[in-house]
């Protein structure tokens, strides 16, 4: 019998104790952070000769020279020919979906031009090089590399450089698959803080990229966070989360299945289930209980419900609404009637999911939007990963003769009361006497 944390709304310090449920702070490893910083400091000092040592070490791929460790065009489409015919229609028809919604994220330059002349406006220019970390061996996330990969092509990025590991030489075919039909420029059997170092300060081999995007182990999420600033980076993802508002018409299965869902990411991933109705509770706990057998990852689905999931029953839907709203999780999903109109009432949350019929795993791979979203609260201020993460925006002003000399009248007096006369006297060289 699993015991669940079960809050109700209307308990005294309701807010406090489910607070404390959701707190995660990633340790922070005073071990690891050396570690990495060693190894960021040795690969922007020795390049690839470094690099080749910790491929050499930690992945126990042997390289004479870093170009060994770059796929070919041909190894990819090898790859993707070596899979089999449904694995690759499913990559493909996933890769069209996220495609197509990609398309409708992008942003585009404008202008306008005010009576006296001046025009004012925003240039969109994609990145010129973006990095893709990918995990390697044994964790073969293919839907990540299309995830990652399409909006910067979308957003028209010239070059992408994936990197993924390749543990004792083991390539996974899926993963490389997913490369090709992502339109992934070059690849690298590298992994680790070694391959983010090369990233971000770049190799005679690999080239300096200007953002990193991609998860991780703990290696890799501290090098990424210890480079930001040289290079851009995606964000740094906590555990899985999904909180699920039920009205309490559902099938309890369902629901029970659909926390599983992040649940059997790792012991980490928080898993909420909110609704008006308590019996509608129990009866997913009974569902929990009743699947949980058939789970292959059932120790680690047990110790994320044990340790992180609550169950909370609310006083009404709107009361739940809040508990949504307060949490700002990663996932969420509206399994009630009507919930395109209860999603208006949502302000923080990474992906929503509108109906029963709307699994969250859906999203995971082939509904179209993007998987990359932000965890641990961060989305009452982030958003997903998207196309509009590889464009950049540079402001356009070009003063006419008589704008610049009206500008430069109100330029003056505000450099003026900031004691900037450089500043004054610059805008009223271009004053009209």
């Amino acid at each position: 019998m699993i015991k669940i944390m079960q809050l109700k709304t209307s308990d005294a310090g309701f807010i406090s104790q489910l607070d404390q449920r959701l707190a995660w702070e990633q340790s922070t490893d005073s071990e690891v952070v050396n570690t990495v910083t060693g190894i960021l400091a040795d690969v922007h000092k020795r390049g690839d000769a470094a690099l080749l040592e910790y491929t050499a070490k930690f992945d126990r791929v042997e390289a004479a020279t870093a170009a060994e460790l770059e796929l070919s065009k041909e190894e990819l489409q090898a790859a993707l020919d070596a899979i089999d015919d449904s694995h690759r229609q499913a990559l493909e028809v996933a890769a069209d979906r996220v495609r197509v919604y990609a398309e409708h994220q992008k942003m585009e330059s404008w202008s306008y031009t005010e009576a006296d002349g001046t025009l004012l406006g925003q240039k969109v220019t994609p990145m010129d090089r973006v990095g893709l970390y990918v995990p390697g061996g044994k964790a073969a996330y293919p839907s990540s590399v299309l995830m990652n990969a399409i909006p910067a092509k979308v957003a028209a990025v010239p070059e992408l450089i994936m990197v993924v590991p390749t543990p004792g030489g083991e390539r996974n075919d899926l993963v490389l698959a997913a490369a090709a039909i992502s339109g992934v420029d070059r690849v690298f059997t590298i992994g680790g803080a070694q391959a983010v170092a090369a990233l971000a300060y770049g190799t005679d081999t690999i080239p300096g990229v200007d953002k990193i995007t991609g998860p991780g182990n703990i290696y890799v999420a501290t090098a990424k966070r210890l480079v930001f600033g040289v290079v851009g980076i995606d964000m740094i993802a906590g555990p899985s989360e999904i909180l699920v508002v039920c009205d309490g018409k559902t099938d309890p299965d369902w629901i029970a299945m659909d926390l599983f869902s992040q649940a059997e990411h790792d012991e980490d991933a928080q898993s909420i289930l909110v609704s008006p109705d308590g019996s509608f509770i129990e009866q997913v706990k009974a569902s929990i209980e009743k699947l949980l057998v058939d789970m292959p990852r059932a120790d680690i689905i047990r110790a994320s419900l044990s340790n992180r999931a609550v169950l909370i029953e609310a006083e009404s839907m709107d009361d739940a609404i809040e508990v949504a709203n307060h949490v700002a999780p990663e996932h969420l999903e509206l399994s009630m009637d009507d919930a395109e109109l209860w999603a208006q009432k949502i302000r923080h949350a990474g992906a929503i999911f509108m109906g029963r019929y709307t699994a969250e795993a859906l999203g995971d791979y082939c509904a179209g939007p993007n998987h990359v979203l932000p965890t641990s609260g961060t989305a009452r201020f982030s958003s997903p990963l998207g196309v509009y993460d590889f464009q950049k925006r540079s402001s356009l002003i070009g003063c006419s003769a008589q704008g610049a000399s009206e500008l430069g009248k109100c330029a003056s007096v505000l450099a003026h009361g900031e004691g900037l006369v450089a500043h004054a006297r610059s805008a009223e060289y271009r004053i009209k006497s």
